[in-house]
């Protein structure tokens, strides 16, 4: 999905705006087609094994004063990332929302940053880049990494050697926006442990988790950013570590495993380039809630309605997930990952991780 280089990602860019001059020349009216984004038009793709858009499409068209104006942005937008791909230069989602305040043009200037943020997606589908080959950064994820693993990253200062535990604070190493730039050197880990929490994942760092159990641990920091994931798969597919998730035991937080491991409806275009298929759940499960009678909070409606969807969700249908969610639904209780230190602060890396990670077939 990547492209190779700057130029290829702006010759791509620069031909998807020559479309819409080939299509004046032709007579036709200007026009974009795009997938529909909802979980409605994703499917499975047994080959890849992951999720991807299906064959519903929603077109961006100039026989509307609406759709003229979506075609208009789309190349202003072009010409402002070939631009910045020429020049070197970067900038985030964010910056490109303001930046559009200073177009010659009222009507190519975006309302909200959602207008521009999915304009983006549009023109990764359309032109085969990612966003990170187009130099667009979001805001600062923070997400990070603690482990026995030694790489080399590319800055703007060149090369640098790290160790993800020997030189590194407590923090950890900060996932970079691409980490394509990034070469693994060495690896000692067994294993990868996604955590949702930074309370937990501070927990897991400081009872010496990562050294003990040789795990690599990955801050995900609520729902995870295009980075996270995409460092995830690729330690996943190049060094080949198992993958698990441990989230809080709620319908929000499952999401946040299907977002690695099944992809996200909104980047479902690039599934095989973030999603991780083997990855598994450890928990909180709703089943775990029971069998450690842990301290929970009441569901609340909206919890039930996200429960519910999860049901009728494909990526969710599944005997366990099934399961699991019916049982959340019965004792309508949800329950976080700090839940367990009821049972002691050295509980999660004394007793409930070592077991789940030995039924899972991981340890």
């Amino acid at each position: 999905m990547s492209a190779d280089n700057d130029q290829q990602a702006r010759e791509q860019l620069i031909d998807l705006a020559a479309q819409f001059y080939d299509q004046f020349e032709l007579g036709e009216i200007p026009h974009m087609s795009v997938p529909t984004r909802t979980k409605n038009n994703i499917e499975y793709d047994e080959d890849k094994a992951v999720w991807v858009y299906g064959d519903r499409e929603s077109t961006r068209s100039a026989n509307s004063v609406r759709g003229a104006r979506k075609l208009l942005k789309a190349v202003y937008t072009i010409e402002f990332l070939a631009d910045q791909l020429e020049a070197d230069r970067s900038s985030t989602l964010r910056e490109l929302y303001y930046l559009s305040e200073s177009w010659d043009n009222e009507e190519a200037q975006f309302t909200s940053q959602d207008e521009s943020n999915q304009l983006v997606e549009d023109l990764e589908i359309v032109s085969g880049v990612t966003r990170e080959d187009f130099h667009m950064r979001p805001e600062e994820s923070g997400a990070t990494i603690m482990g026995p693993l030694y790489l080399r990253e590319q800055t703007r200062r060149g090369e640098r050697e790290i160790h993800c535990q020997k030189d590194v604070g407590e923090g950890g190493y900060q996932i970079p926006n691409n980490p394509d730039t990034i070469e693994f050197l060495d690896c000692d880990a067994d294993f990868i442990l996604a955590v949702e929490t930074g309370g937990m994942r501070d927990r897991l760092v400081e009872n010496g988790f990562d050294e003990e159990y040789n795990a690599l641990i990955v801050h995900l920091k609520g729902q995870p950013a295009r980075a996270t994931r995409r460092i995830t798969r690729r330690l996943h597919d190049e060094l080949e570590l198992p993958v698990t998730v441990f989230t809080d035991g709620d319908p929000w937080s499952y999401r946040i495993y299907g977002s690695v491991a099944y992809g996200s409806i909104k980047s479902a275009h690039l599934s095989e380039y973030l999603a991780t298929p083997e990855a598994k759940f450890i928990g909180i499960q709703p089943a775990d809630i029971v069998e450690y009678d842990l301290p929970t909070d009441p569901l609340s409606d909206s919890d039930v309605n996200a429960l519910e969807s999860e049901l009728e969700d494909p990526r969710f249908q599944t005997d366990y997930w099934e399961e699991q969610i019916e049982l959340q639904l019965e004792i309508e209780k949800k329950s976080e990952q700090q839940s367990l230190a009821s049972h002691g602060l050295d509980f999660v890396t004394d007793t409930y991780l070592p077991e789940r990670l030995d039924e899972m077939g991981v340890l």
